[in-house]
């Protein structure tokens, strides 16, 4: 759409899905933040944001609603709406904004756009949308080939039909042009040099450079704030502007302490708008100081001050999470939407220097007319027939109720569809990945609260605990390998209880790997070749769904490491 509508000039280099630009969207490839640009079309000025597809980061999707008046939903001709579509397409009609779909990738062999657009139909009428929303405009198109059209046999030479669609469809923006100015900020950002700028719609009036509004949080709380700079979003980049008409998206710089949420209104008779809800987060991780022995070897920031000022300077941009202050005064419980919502907050710090520990994720769970609820999520799982029997059983042992089972495609897939508890998904991706010699897709979405689902067994195997200081050896790790699979190789540095490897059986087990050979003076036997096994190779997802409620991970700039809780040992031996 962007190369289309002449963003770019012809010899510009243009980087593939240049909306994601933060380097973590793009390593996993997944949209992580919402982002706006804006295209013209024929005199018509289009604005576009790009918001993320997992509920995870639902908090994004949330407070950008109220800045648009229809959506695009994508959905893939052979796999049709996935599970994470339905929560940000509920949350689209609960605001009664108007949806065309899109059918991309129709020029995938196995493509299948009729029965995609009937399952889409299901799900819009599943989420009790109106009967005008039920009645979409569905556009077929190619985004590889940049071609549209609105059957899937017929497409034009480019993504016409798809732009005449939008205008057609989407209504221009409610707005009130000469009322009292009203304007909500739906996302802040930081620039070294003008402060913070607040991003967000114009709802009503107009907007000078340099004059005087008010910034109020509800009727009681008000301040008085001047608007030093004003840009509005053109062709991919922020434009200087003198005034900015309601119903365009603009950046206003100048307000020092406005947060998500406030609104920018009329300095005399402003009143604001209505705040954004976001919904309750589900999982919680606590975070603390990192007290191994290699604590401050690798971090730049390493004190509780840190971690807590870090902390609470997400929650300006993280809507949907919580901080709350731990036990200890160095530890911090850290609430999110999913496991993967915190992670990306861990990665992101660990990247920018600082050195902490995480402990395992643990649901939020309810307590209404005193009886216990916890989450439960959807789950559905592709997964080829010859390993279905592995995947059920697993998910069964989990607490899994099985809603639906049917094939998809003609490659024998079948999907599996559950309802889980959330305590139950927990370190689930790498065990359904094992068990299904990684064939298996995976995707889960936040359900409801139900009745407590009673114990589940996440994991079956212990850990490989390292029992001194050291460096590891590979005459130690020869032995050491019968015992299970080993996360470190040779020549590491290890500590007293850190986690080394897997061990084949349940329950933990204490080694030595850095015991060197006895060097004795008499050698007749040569020296034996040792042939060690490739270490596994775990990633900071990995290790998060791995420890268990006695264990941590240890993250700093340049290791993830795990070791045991010494706080657990410590209860342990005094009992």
């Amino acid at each position: 759409m962007l190369k289309q509508s002449k963003v770019f000039r012809d010899n510009q280099f243009v980087q593939e899905r240049i909306m994601d630009s933060n380097d973590l969207e793009r390593e996993r490839g997944i949209t992580i933040l919402s982002k706006n640009t804006s295209i013209t079309y024929k005199d018509t000025k289009i604005n576009i944001i790009d918001t993320p597809g997992h509920s995870d980061f639902g908090g994004e999707v949330e407070r950008i609603l109220n800045m648009v008046e229809g959506v695009l939903l994508v959905v893939d001709s052979v796999e049709g709406p996935m599970p994470q579509t339905r929560f940000v397409l509920k949350k689209a009609l609960e605001f009664g904004l108007a949806v065309v779909v899109v059918v991309n990738k129709i020029d995938r062999p196995s493509a299948r756009p009729d029965s995609v657009i009937n399952s889409t139909f299901e799900l819009f009428i599943e989420l009790n949308a109106t009967d005008e929303q039920c009645d979409f405009q569905a556009v077929y198109a190619s985004g590889i080939k940049g071609k549209a059209g609105l059957s899937p046999d017929n497409l034009a030479e480019d993504l016409g039909p798809l732009f005449e669609s939008i205008i057609r469809c989407i209504p221009g923006p409610h707005i009130d042009k000469d009322g009292a100015l009203q304007m909500l900020a739906t996302n802040i950002e930081y620039d070294e040099h003008k402060g913070r700028i607040a991003i967000g719609r114009l709802h009503a009036g107009v907007l000078r450079k340099g004059i005087e509004v008010r910034v109020c949080t509800s009727e009681d709380s008000c301040r008085y704030a001047r608007i030093s700079e004003l840009f509005v979003y053109e062709k991919f980049s922020r434009t200087p502007a003198e005034s900015v008409e309601a119903g365009d998206i603009c950046a206003v710089c100048g307000i020092e302490d406005i947060q998500i949420g406030e609104t920018i209104a009329d300095k005399t008779s402003g009143k604001p708008l209505p705040a954004i809800k976001v919904e309750e987060p589900t999982v919680k991780m606590a975070f603390s100081i990192n007290t191994s022995p290699f604590a401050g070897r690798e971090g730049k920031y390493v004190t509780s001050r840190n971690l807590r000022d870090r902390l609470y300077r997400e929650l300006e941009r993280n809507l949907a999470m919580r901080v709350e202050d731990g036990e200890t005064a160095d530890t911090f419980i850290v609430c999110g939407r999913g496991t993967l919502h915190i992670t990306i907050l861990i990665e992101n710090m660990r990247r920018e220097g600082y050195e902490f520990m995480v402990g395992p994720p643990k649901v939020i769970n309810k307590k209404v007319d005193d009886k216990l609820l916890e989450p439960y999520e959807i789950a559905t799982v592709e997964v080829p027939e010859e390993h279905m029997g592995a995947v059920v059983e697993l998910l069964g042992k989990r607490c899994g109720d099985m809603l639906n089972m049917e094939g998809v495609g003609s490659e024998g897939t079948t999907l599996l569809k559950y309802k889980i508890p959330t305590r139950g998904l927990l370190g689930l991706r790498n065990a359904i990945l094992t068990a299904s010699r990684g064939t298996a897709i995976l995707n889960t979405i936040f359900d409801s609260y139900g009745p407590w689902a009673g114990d589940i067994a996440t994991r079956d195997q212990g850990s490989l605990v390292a029992f001194e200081n050291g460096s590891s050896t590979s005459y130690a790790l020869a032995s050491s390998q019968k015992r299970g699979q080993m996360f470190i190789g040779p020549g590491i540095e290890v500590y007293k209880g850190q986690i080394v490897g897997i061990h084949q059986r349940a329950g933990d087990m204490s080694l030595n790997v850095c015991r060197k050979k006895a060097a004795t003076n008499v050698r007749s036997n040569k020296e034996q070749a040792v042939v060690l096994d490739t270490p596994l190779d775990y990633s900071l997802d990995d290790c998060i769904e791995y420890i268990q409620e006695d264990e941590l991970v240890e993250v700093t700039p340049s290791s993830v490491r795990m070791c045991k809780n010494p706080k657990f040992a410590a209860a342990k031996k005094s009992r």
